[in-house]
């Protein structure tokens, strides 16, 4: 199922990759995370004696617009692989098949913007089956898409006998197992602004963790629940039952839940606003919590320091302004020093994934995922369109 047991030699193969990269206003990319870590996958099926043909998405396209083109990244793609990649302005079509039937052993060609055609979206089968043609096998190492039932990441499958995970799916999947099928003391760390956002996933870890930690905007909902003053801060008045009721689950489940103690308080969502630190349940009019206070990092280290497999997925304050980063990077300290210490530790989600790079985590815990969205719904249980077409012959 995944691509080490197989010679792709003389095979042209198909790969989902998840392109969907930053770029600045002059079409550079800014970030080429994504791109280094479809990387290996490709390097093994060039090595092999193989040709590769690649299809992503890039960005949300009404139909097809010029900023959204892939060829953009065509010189950083040949750059980072190693090889100069060859484009075609389309995905599908004769222009199409064209290309990749004259493609050779060691090349690679990379495919049009998929969304350019509104058929990938809607997992449309002709569409898929005319991506199929193009190739003999097909892998797919999008996991950032694997959530998504579209026509290359899940409906192409079905016409393939040969079809694998890539490298970097393989891993996603694996460490998030780790994390859900651990019998070592495991911590959730759950951050963001939402309640509602989490939910689903706080009720399927209950199961498979022995601390829950809970930061970000969404301590205040919690706080309010149980008759806290939380000022002007970030809550779901419409959410404050289900928040007892979480607490309610936890407790039944033995799962300890540690909520922040104190705040750094802010006049203003400002960088520039007046601060000070308050008691997370005693926060004046007017005042709103944009980060967790000393008493509470001392706490979250604790806990953080005795567990073995640690989730963390949401920052603990508005991390984008400085004054309100110090909750996030103390964290990512702690989390770095059990990982020292031997605990496993996997980030993931959008926001963590920005706090991580940008205070130099990166290498500091164990993975670091690539899906914001596929993770979340693989912690809440669902299985992943794109995964399952794979597994299912």
């Amino acid at each position: 199922m995944t691509i080490e047991n197989h010679n792709f030699k003389d095979e042209k193969t198909l790969i989902r990759v998840d392109f969907n990269v930053p770029l600045n206003d002059n079409f550079e990319v800014t970030d080429t995370t994504r791109i280094e870590a479809a990387k290996p996958t490709i390097t093994k099926i060039l090595e092999d004696g193989g040709s590769v043909i690649l299809m992503s998405h890039l960005g949300r396209p009404e139909g097809k617009e010029e900023k959204y083109s892939l060829k953009h990244i065509v010189s950083k793609v040949s750059e980072i692989i190693g090889v100069q990649v060859k484009f075609v302005e389309d995905c599908v079509g004769n222009e199409v098949e064209e290309a990749a039937k004259n493609l050779e052993n060691g090349e690679v060609l990379l495919l049009e913007n998929l969304r350019f055609h509104k058929e990938e979206k809607a997992g449309d089968k002709e569409f898929a089956k005319k991506l199929a043609n193009l190739a003999d096998c097909y892998v797919n190492d999008a996991f950032g898409t694997a959530h998504r039932a579209h026509a290359s990441t899940t409906v192409v499958a079905q016409f393939f006998e040969n079809k694998f995970f890539g490298y970097l799916l393989a891993k996603e999947i694996k460490s998030l197992e780790k994390v859900l099928n651990s019998s070592d003391k495991v911590t959730a760390i759950l951050g963001g602004a939402k309640v509602s956002s989490k939910i689903t996933v706080i009720e399927n870890i209950l199961d498979k963790i022995d601390h829950l930690i809970i930061g970000g905007g969404m301590t205040f909902t919690f706080i309010k629940a149980q008759g806290g003053k939380v000022g002007n801060s970030l809550v779901e008045d419409d959410k404050l039952e289900l928040a007892l009721e979480i607490l309610k689950k936890a407790k039944a489940k033995n799962v300890e839940v540690h909520l922040p103690v104190d705040a750094l308080i802010a006049s203003e969502f400002s960088n520039d606003a007046e601060t000070k630190l308050a008691e997370i349940n005693e926060i004046p009019e007017g005042w709103m919590g944009l980060d967790v206070g000393p008493k509470t990092l001392e706490l979250f280290d604790k806990v953080v320091e005795n567990s073995n497999t640690i989730l963390w997925n949401g920052p603990l304050g508005v991390f984008e302004m400085e004054k309100f980063a110090k909750g996030t990077i103390a964290l990512g300290n702690s989390i770095a020093k059990a990982t020292k210490n031997g605990a496993f530790s996997l980030v993931g989600g959008g926001d963590s994934v920005a706090a991580v790079k940008k205070f130099g985590f990166e290498n500091k815990v164990s993975y670091v995922s690539t899906g914001g969205g596929a993770m979340l719904e693989m912690l809440e249980g669902k299985t992943l369109p794109g995964i399952a077409a794979i597994k299912n012959d």
